[in-house]
């Protein structure tokens, strides 16, 4: 049996091993296999488990008994153990050690180890001693732990910024301002990058390109996904003019790339000055809206959602003619689904009372007096998804 002097070298020598395991930056799973031959080989412990807090309760560190202690779930009532306790008295399994002795760090239950078999595992040096050990090697984890995270964090972080800057691409620049034409837009991204998307385009002399789409999911993905959906937008347009080849050979883009897990539901219109016409088609987005001095069109028809089906089942476009002065209103659901404390939706209805004073002489104040709207209505209820609002003020007499 060791004296005083030769037990205090062994804990010394312990204790300068694990330190420098961890100076050495040792993975977690070396760590706690030091741990282990260190108890076994140096301290002479026979039987132990070690627990340790992560999302759930897991055993890290086990030996010296036939049970695996990987498979067994840590009893309730040793979650808030503070003190050492003796065993003799718990649960069958947990007999098989002599004392659980907790491990706190500012407080905060860190782990607990069940020890026994050891002439001297009763012993308050002992405990005292195995408690510092295990309390060094459980911080070293904990620190690696959040060193990881925060690597983590700012990968997401630079990745997010990335994001961010490919997603200020997807928008025009500058959208038309002349007398025959005003286009105003509004994005309101419910997370620092969204699934939302809106565009203009300048066919030609006569003709330009409305869009309004909303990819499912939100975060980078979502932002990075409706860039290549931008990007085969603008080469297909150079290409047809037709919305129906536009629309189709979108749908095969965004099923072949998105996995079956990524749907976009989407406008396409498109107004002629010199036909005085108006060809759209809906695929699976909410009713968009024409204003002309006779009322409020829906505008429904279409398509399903692109991204479900190649090739669509139904495709159709609509062509509205002998359209002069009007008003197009488009915008995602995340504006007619805004909710209040009753977890009533604003809804279309709301909505629409806007338009229903015919073609507005203000797009932008329009935009202005919904969002005004809209948060009267919330009160303090956050917005639950982006939100987009693209209008389109058109004089071709």
């Amino acid at each position: 049996m060791p004296n005083g002097l030769d037990i205090k070298d062994l804990e010394l020598n312990a204790l300068l091993e694990i330190t420098q395991a961890i100076n050495n930056n040792l993975a977690e799973e070396d760590l706690f296999r030091i741990y282990k031959f260190t108890l076994l080989a140096d301290l002479k412990v026979q039987r132990l488990a070690l627990y340790v807090k992560d999302d759930n309760w897991d055993c890290k560190v086990h030996f010296g008994t036939q049970t695996d202690w990987n498979k067994v779930f840590l009893p309730q009532f040793f979650w808030d153990l503070r003190e050492v306790r003796e065993l003799a008295d718990c649960d069958e399994e947990f007999q098989a050690f002599e004392l659980a002795i907790p491990v706190t760090h500012k407080d905060r239950l860190l782990a607990i180890v069940f020890v026994g078999g050891n002439e001297r595992s009763g012993k308050k040096s002992n405990t005292t001693f195995l408690k510092a050990l295990t309390n060094i090697i459980i911080v070293a984890v904990e620190n690696k732990k959040l060193a990881r995270k925060q690597l983590q964090q700012e990968a997401y972080r630079k990745e997010l910024e990335i994001a961010k800057k490919v997603q200020n691409f997807l928008f025009p620049k500058e959208l038309p301002k002349t007398h025959r034409l005003k286009i105003e837009a509004v994005y309101l991204p419910h997370q620092d990058v969204g699934g939302d998307y809106y565009d203009y385009l300048a066919i030609d002399n006569d003709r330009f390109l409305v869009c309004v789409a909303d990819v499912s999911g939100k975060g980078v993905p979502a932002a990075l996904l409706m860039s290549n959906f931008q990007a085969s937008l603008r080469t297909l347009v150079r290409k047809t003019q037709d919305p129906k080849e536009i629309v189709a050979e979108l749908n095969h883009i965004i099923t072949d790339s998105g996995n079956a897990e990524n749907f976009i539901t989407f406008f396409l219109g498109i107004y002629d000055f010199h036909d005085k016409s108006f060809e759209y088609v809906n695929c699976g987005h909410n009713p968009l809206y024409l204003v002309t001095n006779d009322g409020i069109q829906e505008l429904n028809d279409g398509t399903t959602i692109l991204g479900m089906f190649d090739p669509l089942p139904f495709l159709k476009t609509v062509r509205i003619e002998n359209l002069s002065d009007f008003f197009f209103f488009g915008y995602t659901d995340g504006l007619t689904e805004t909710f209040n404390a009753a977890d009533d939706q604003y809804g279309e209805e709301r909505l629409k009372a806007f338009l229903e004073g015919g073609i507005p002489t203000d797009i932008n104040k329009l935009h202005l007096d919904i969002f005004k709207s809209l948060d009267e209505f919330r009160v303090d209820v956050p917005y639950r998804d982006d939100i987009t609002m693209l209008s389109c003020l058109v004089k071709n007499p």
